[in-house]
């Protein structure tokens, strides 16, 4: 390319004193002929010097750096895969982790209900069996003293009337009618009580 920008430009000088050397001579002198074998030496030279300084000293460097910086882009493009792939092996450990986090949870949950609803089971069993015993006990209790009732009351009716009537008539009464009195009287209520 800078070959090409070299002959491109003496070919245009050449062009450019061909132009001049058609005008009159006389005005501006590097327009006039005697001067141009000079002038055409120190332009080749001076554009030579150019070429060879661009070509050998500020080319290769420029290139150098669009190499290191091509490469470098290139470097940093495979890391940035690298860290995208990277990352997103490190969010699908995330998920099954969060995954499994979930999943212990219900596990967990599931055994403190089912926990918890046999201690309840357990507590409802023991519970039942106890309410069951006191209820065992106290029918047991209440039909001791239904059973035991007609005899105490047998027994505090003959002695109630029996003071009632030493009380009454000033002598003491006996107690084998009174008695017999007495079972009489209970018996009809029994028979009343359990006859409805």
């Amino acid at each position: 390319m800078i070959k090409k920008i070299f002959f491109q430009s003496i070919f245009l000088s050449f062009l450019f004193f061909m132009e001049a050397f058609a005008a009159e001579s006389g005005g501006m002198p590097q327009l006039n002929p005697e001067f141009w074998v000079s002038q055409i030496f120190w332009l080749i030279i001076t554009f030579g010097l150019l070429y060879v300084v661009l070509s050998k000293l500020i080319l290769p460097k420029i290139s150098a750096n669009l190499e290191i910086r091509k490469s470098q882009i290139v470097e940093n493009i495979e890391a940035a895969e690298k860290k995208r792939e990277q990352s997103e092996l490190n969010i699908e450990e995330y998920k099954k982790i969060i995954q499994n986090s979930k999943n212990e949870a219900k596990n967990y949950f599931k055994q403190a209900r089912e926990k918890v609803l046999k201690d309840i089971n357990v507590k409802k069993e023991t519970l039942d069996k106890e309410l069951d015993e006191e209820v065992d006990k106290a029918e047991s209790e209440i039909k001791n003293f239904r059973d035991n009732a007609p005899e105490k009351i047998k027994k505090i009716a003959i002695e109630t009337c029996a003071d009632l009537l030493q009380e009454l008539i000033g002598t003491e009464t006996n107690s084998s009618s009174i008695s017999a009195i007495v079972d009489d009287l209970s018996r009809k209520k029994m028979d009343e009580y359990y006859g409805n």
